[in-house]
């Protein structure tokens, strides 16, 4: 019953703002980390999300990016903008519904060849009814949300 009850509140907990005023231009935990420490380009080649090492790090946007190899963190820095999360790596569910929310790095989806993630894999769910929809209007709302 308990879990039944959480799949029907959390888009909803979703939907609401997570920070007053605007928000940074990349989510980041209470560390700086972005996409909590997970490797961005480990999505696209490994199809899986990877968690990046401490000891490989780089500096873009005001976040951390870790990777779980230098060959990533190489790519990345190439073209940081082809792998980095859209909507600032914010729920993309929420920006969707004019706010920001924090995400699970477990709860992701690449269309377009674009990577976006969710706040948990309920809320993806939820994402996914309508993902053209959702794109459109995180497209619309995301550019009036951050700095």
């Amino acid at each position: 019953m308990k879990k039944k009850y959480l799949s029907l509140v959390l888009p909803l907990v979703c939907a609401l703002p997570a920070v007053a005023g605007k928000a940074d231009p990349v989510y980041k935990d209470g560390s700086g980390l972005a996409i909590r420490g997970y490797d961005p380009v480990a999505y696209f080649t490994e199809h899986r999300p990877v968690k990046g090492s401490q000891s490989i790090s780089y500096q873009w946007m005001g976040a951390t990016w870790l990777f779980s190899n230098a060959e990533d963190r190489e790519e990345f820095k190439e073209n940081p903008s082809r792998f980095a999360p859209q909507d600032g790596g914010y729920c993309s569910y929420a920006v969707s519904n004019g706010h920001t929310a924090s995400i699970d790095p477990e709860a992701w989806k690449i269309v377009d060849g674009k990577l976006y993630l969710n706040y948990s894999k309920g809320v993806q769910k939820t994402w996914e009814q309508d993902v053209p929809g959702r794109i459109e209007k995180t497209d619309h709302n995301w550019p009036g949300l951050h700095n």
